[in-house]
């Protein structure tokens, strides 16, 4: 695993780069900033056309990544709600289909109301200010490994902490705003929870001290 991790990153930047220059050759950068898609404007001033594919392309990336996001969203709200963190409802675990029916469900209806009520641009800066936080805390946490347990030096993580940060400030001040404030607000939430309070770990669905049987 160790190792197809670092093949598919290689592999995901080179992909990153080839299109990045690619784009800047077609459009230049002022043909970029102006283009509301760039990746299909480039392809219709290359071939003469096609870029409804690329459209069509993106649509379908797109779907994919959100069930994937919804699936691992959810999973992290089942287990925060297993710890106490969050209310127990939504920690049930399905009797037959074993996963997290109720952190589903819920997920997928706060993406509903942020689709039909929120400005998209601004939801999505705010997501990327959020999901750098916390790769920027991974990266931190990784610093604590000790050299035996590293794999790189620490350089490397230490360079994606500066680049988190660093492109996170780098978006909308509204969006950096917003999220460093929900960060805040979770965080003020987390440490007045009971458990911080020594009222010891929240029961679990089958009222042991955790779920008895992760979700699938």
């Amino acid at each position: 695993i160790p190792r197809a991790i670092g093949i598919a990153f290689a592999v995901a930047l080179a992909v990153y780069a080839a299109v990045a220059v690619a784009l800047l050759l077609v459009l230049g950068p002022a043909g970029i900033a102006a283009a509301p898609d760039p990746l299909a404007r480039a392809v219709e001033e290359a071939l003469g056309g096609g870029g409804w594919v690329v459209r069509a392309g993106g649509a379908v990336a797109g779907c994919s990544v959100l069930l994937a996001l919804l699936a691992g969203v959810s999973r992290t709200m089942f287990a925060m709600a297993a710890n106490g963190d969050l209310p127990r409802p939504l920690a049930r675990v399905h009797p037959v289909r074993r996963v997290p029916h109720v952190a589903e469900v819920t997920v997928a209806l706060i993406v509903v109301a942020v689709v039909a009520l929120a400005d998209l641009r601004q939801a999505i800066g705010f997501s990327s200010v959020t999901v750098l936080a916390y790769y920027a805390i991974a990266n931190a946490c990784s610093l604590t490994l000790r050299p035996a347990e590293r794999r790189f030096p620490r350089v490397v993580p230490v360079a994606g902490l500066i680049g988190c940060l660093a492109l996170a400030v780098a978006l909308p001040w509204e969006t950096v705003l917003t999220g460093a404030g929900v960060l805040a607000a979770g965080a003020l939430v987390w440490i007045s929870g009971p458990r911080r309070r020594g009222g010891g770990p929240a029961p679990g669905p089958a009222g042991g001290p955790g779920p008895r049987s992760a979700p699938r």
